[in-house]
């Protein structure tokens, strides 16, 4: 395979022709088992997370049908093309409920761990060049979803004529639960290849305390990604413990390369497949074993002829420790150590409220 072009504005695609190197395929299906298979391929997940902390994962159908990731593409991106006050309707609004909708720059991601360090990221590279929604489980008592309303509070007459927002919170209810057992299926494996034993994180996730984010990078007018700061997201590493992301065809992800090598590898759009990547929650509870690796979007390809850059869609799934779980270093990661434990336990939920904090 050929490497993605280069864009004439903005960031180049990568430092080097480089990609995620295709041994990073993994198969779903024989961790829903048990047999030496699963034990091979626990082996190679582990592995996989401990290198460059990024995988391509296959073989998923059976857990989230492809027809279902399709609709869920599909009524993303009707929900973006929404008039913008009724989107703002349903504002994000606080770290704790993460949920609701965020509009083109209100977010920076970094790695800025303060509001300040945040501040500095915003100024010197600009707004990120996108928008987004976020779901949560939806019987989190006190934390309700943010869905397009299906009749006027008022006087009960119908606003959704077509269906559309009944379609729209349908899908992404059943594509959340999906989710949520593929995360649980990965844990099983990560444990596996651990020496663990295969459940030993069934209760750190049994209440799916995930986030899904709906995310669109709106179509740009080439001149914006002049000087070569401004990217469609920043370069960060995610909070959580695993991130499951759904591209379409048109590309920009790229990782750092692994071993302090510097620069950037492509995560090119693969056809049935989802991108998979540890985050620094699961990093500090492996003791860093595991890498969350930073990364970032940027512009993949020329622009159009008429100078614009297309638009961008994708859909995150944020995988996450239940936010009541304390979270230290695993058995096995850090008694062989000089340093020992290299970080203090955490609450899982206060954690990712006060990475969450800085960001908007």
């Amino acid at each position: 395979m050929s490497p993605a072009p280069t864009a004439t504005n903005g960031i180049s695609n990568a430092d080097s022709d480089t990609m995620l190197p295709l041994d990073q395929l993994i198969p779903l299906a024989p961790l829903l088992e048990t047999s030496q298979g699963t034990t091979l391929v626990a082996s190679s997940l582990l592995s996989a997370f401990k290198t460059s902390g990024f995988l391509y994962l296959t073989d998923w159908s059976s857990l989230i049908p492809p027809k279902l990731v399709e609709a869920v593409f599909t009524c993303s991106a009707r929900f973006f093309a929404r008039p913008l006050e009724e989107k703002e309707a349903l504002e994000w609004t606080n770290p704790r409920s993460n949920r609701g909708y965020t509009s083109l720059g209100r977010e920076k991601v970094s790695q800025g761990m303060t509001k300040e360090e945040v501040t500095i990221a915003r100024g010197s590279g600009g707004e990120d060049l996108k928008e987004s929604f976020e779901i949560g489980r939806e019987d989190e008592e006190g934390y309700p979803n943010h869905w397009p309303p299906l009749e006027n509070e008022t006087d009960g007459t119908t606003l959704d004529r077509n269906g559309e927002s009944a379609a729209f919170r349908r899908t992404m209810q059943e594509f959340f639960l999906r989710c949520k057992e593929v995360h649980k299926v990965l844990m099983r494996g990560i444990a596996t290849g651990m020496g663990l034993e295969a459940g030993f994180f069934d209760d750190f996730v049994r209440n799916g305390d995930n986030t899904l984010r709906l995310l669109h990078y709106p179509a740009i007018d080439a001149g914006d990604f002049e000087g070569g700061k401004r990217v469609r997201a920043g370069e960060h590493s995610d909070y959580g413990s695993l991130t499951l992301l759904f591209q379409d065809q048109r590309g920009g992800l790229q990782v750092e390369r692994p071993e302090g090598k510097g620069g950037w590898l492509n995560v090119v759009p693969k056809e049935g497949t989802i991108v998979v990547n540890a985050g620094d929650l699961l990093a500090r509870w492996s003791n860093d074993i595991i890498k969350s690796t930073r990364h970032r979007v940027v512009e993949p390809l020329s622009p159009e002829p008429d100078e614009r850059h297309p638009p961008r869609y994708s859909v995150a799934y944020f995988c996450n420790p239940d936010f009541d779980r304390y979270i230290e270093a695993l058995p096995g990661t850090w008694e062989a150590e000089k340093r020992g434990k290299k970080y203090k336990g955490v609450n899982s939920g206060e954690y990712l409220v006060q990475r969450l904090s800085t960001t908007y």
